[in-house]
């Protein structure tokens, strides 16, 4: 007895899947919306699997083969329903019949039909899938899963679709690096015994009960001495200053290491620019 056409798909074929009764039912119209179903023509390329494009991809893997599954089952047995989440085959799924007939009848029926709010895009796969050799042509899986193996790895590099994937990802990773703030080097200062010339004398060490007049006594001994400047708040420093770069650097190498209380060494260096 010949094998009785499928009737086109409906919210009900839904009602079957495990897990995703409820969703699928509030994704499709209801029975009674009308469903503009195009008739594909007929193929020469007829084969048991079907090739489905432009699926939801909002839809979680696991949830839309669970859908794929209990939709298509009507038309006879699925043998596999093959689809991943990476770039390249994301809104894509691969829908395996034990039979072409099978693949034939749902083509027909279910091309276009919104799936979760949708329509799919339905053709018939270039070549079977692995499930579908392993079921009518076992004899020859190992060498179809070799050729296949091949034929991914020679095409690793040349595929148009991978190279334009790697050429976005390797621009989005180039525009990252260049957003990304230079690291700032630590600032290197200079010693203060290697600072250049300057007329102003930078103290330190200074005895905490040291006056100005005191200090004035004790530069005013070399020629072209301008002013004396303590801070109020640190007490052991102090700025002296000279008329020039050259009378500085006079005080300045006759007073460093000076004991001004008898104790502590008065450090000198120029102070920085």
């Amino acid at each position: 007895m010949a094998e009785a056409a499928a009737a086109p798909p409906t919210p009900d074929v839904m009602q079957g899947v495990e897990g995703t009764g409820a969703a699928v039912k509030e994704a499709l119209p209801s029975a009674a919306t009308p469903m503009a179903v195009t008739p594909p023509q007929e193929a020469d390329n007829a084969c048991e699997t079907l090739y489905i494009q432009n699926l939801n991809e909002k839809i979680k893997i696991d949830v839309m083969k669970a859908s794929l599954r209990g939709l298509f089952k009507s038309y006879g047995e699925v043998l596999d329903v093959v689809a991943h989440s990476n770039l390249r085959m994301r809104g894509q799924a691969f829908v395996s019949f034990a039979s072409t007939d099978s693949a034939r009848r749902a083509l027909k029926d279910v091309q276009r039909f919104p799936l979760y709010q949708k329509p799919m895009q339905i053709s018939f796969a270039r070549t079977r899938s692995d499930a579908v050799v392993k079921n009518v042509d076992a004899d020859n899986y190992d060498a179809h899963k070799a050729r296949r193996d091949e034929h991914k790895r020679t095409t690793r590099y040349t595929n148009p679709l991978k190279q334009k994937f790697r050429a976005k990802r390797m621009a989005a990773e180039m525009d990252g690096a260049a957003a990304l703030p230079a690291p700032k080097r630590p600032a290197v200062q200079m010693p203060d015994e290697y600072l250049p010339p300057n007329k102003i004398l930078f103290l330190q060490n200074l005895p905490e009960s040291v006056t100005k007049d005191q200090l004035m006594a004790l530069f005013s001994q070399y020629p072209n001495l301008h002013e004396v400047r303590l801070i109020p708040t640190k007490r052991d420093i102090a700025f002296v200053e000279y008329m020039d770069e050259g009378s500085a650097g006079v005080a300045k190498d006759a007073l460093h290491n000076y004991k001004l209380d008898g104790e502590n060494k008065i450090k000198i260096t120029f102070a920085r620019k």
